[in-house]
């Protein structure tokens, strides 16, 4: 086993297993044998994990000579472990032991495949994180699982003619093609809200920032940068999606999933942020600022279609529009599948129902709220509670033969 004593030794470890499960994927889509020297390195990566410091339910790992930092491993750890079983039993034991993780897993995919069975998209956009991939506590960690990427694959080859992850995540360093194990040519990687995307072929493509408004957000990120060396701040860049310069925004995590920040300190933090911002912005002409609560996204603005005198946040419908014209997903000539799981997922609902003649949804997500307001956008909406749940539902639906237990 290898021993992970610092913070960049944990991610460059997570790291490796991305080109591991790369390797396997491609063996499993294949329908090849998967030779047992790359199993084995991921129950090596399973163990170095679990020999990390730990209490509770809490690891620590050195950020220098001086200072430690607490992390919660349970993605990493319980993906590794889903992996390994993944990879020595059959798909039927697989979904006893997710059925095993998560309530009525078999209800939900059943009554999935009901209101889905016999459909094939036109075109199928998904958001990642807490919808077809499970939250992690870090995004530089957050690298898919095997049997994540041979599910979505199967479903796409299957059920699916242009098939596009869309995620407020940049696109690389450190961003959604590296943590991302899919075989090339399966998606199309639309990252930082969409304004940059990766085509099958490999292509990269962005939509078009003026001068102005670029000098104004390298300023920003110039500021941040700074903030972030400073001791009271620097933990902030190490929570959760960390600080994220993407192509057009820029991401810092004020909270992670495990609430490991004061929430006193997270306020106070998020009116920093503001402060920097409007200090640069006071007209707001040139940023937007979103708080999911657990991140603050600063966003450059883009002209509203319906009040060229205004300026609006460049959101997930915008990114659908750009996507549709220069990807040429042809979303006019057939059905299309939305897949999300929070209210920033929504606008992309209300754009594909503008651009495909059928349009279906299916949100991951608990809140009752957040059900009715998907449900009152398109009436073709389907909940499932999980991530793992939706997965294994499209895994069922690009197969010729289906698993139910």
């Amino acid at each position: 086993m290898k021993t992970i004593e610092t913070l960049k030794q944990f991610y460059e470890h997570m790291h490796e297993t991305k080109s591991v499960r790369e390797k396997i994927v491609d063996c499993c889509v294949a329908n090849k044998p998967v030779p047992s020297e790359l199993t084995n390195a991921l129950r090596y990566a399973l163990g170095s994990l679990e020999l990390v410091p730990q209490l509770g339910e809490k690891y620590y790992l050195l950020l220098d000579q001086n200072r430690t930092v607490e992390l919660d491993l349970r993605y990493e750890v319980g993906e590794l472990q889903k992996d390994i079983f993944f990879l020595n039993n059959d798909e039927n034991t697989f979904y006893q032991y997710l059925g095993k993780l998560h309530r009525d897993f078999s209800r939900q995919i059943q009554e999935g495949e009901e209101q889905f069975k016999g459909f094939f998209f036109e075109t199928f956009i998904t958001d990642r994180d807490g919808t077809t991939n499970n939250y992690c506590g870090r995004y530089g960690s957050s690298v898919q699982s095997v049997y994540n990427a041979v599910f979505l694959t199967r479903f796409i080859r299957s059920c699916v003619d242009n098939a596009v992850m869309l995620t407020s995540a940049p696109l690389m360093d450190v961003g959604l093609l590296d943590v991302s194990v899919n075989p090339t040519g399966v998606f199309i990687y639309a990252a930082s809200k969409g304004r940059e995307y990766i085509d099958r072929e490999g292509n990269r493509h962005q939509y078009p920032i003026k001068k102005e408004k670029q000098l104004q957000l390298d300023i920003l990120n110039k500021k941040l940068s700074d903030l972030v060396q400073q001791p009271a701040y620097e933990k902030f860049s190490l929570i959760g999606s960390g600080l994220q310069r993407k192509f057009g925004q820029t991401t810092i995590a004020r909270q992670d999933i495990a609430h490991s920040i004061a929430q006193a300190e997270s306020d106070d933090f998020f009116t920093v942020i503001t402060k920097i911002v409007r200090g640069i912005d006071p007209e707001t002409k040139f940023f937007s600022i979103e708080d999911t609560g657990l991140d603050i996204e600063i966003i450059l603005t883009i002209q509203d279609n319906n009040d060229t005198q205004c300026y609006k946040d460049f959101d997930k419908g915008d990114a659908v529009t750009f996507l549709n014209n220069n990807a040429e997903l042809m979303m006019n000539k057939g059905t299309t599948l939305v897949c999300g799981d929070t209210k920033s997922d929504v606008p992309m609902i209300l754009t594909s129902m503008e651009e495909s003649k059928d349009t279906h949804v299916i949100f991951v997500t608990k809140d009752d709220n957040l059900k009715k307001e998907v449900q009152s956008v398109c009436k073709n909406s389907f909940f499932v509670s999980e991530p793992d749940i939706l997965v294994a539902l499209l895994n069922n639906l690009g197969k010729k033969e289906r698993i139910i237990e």
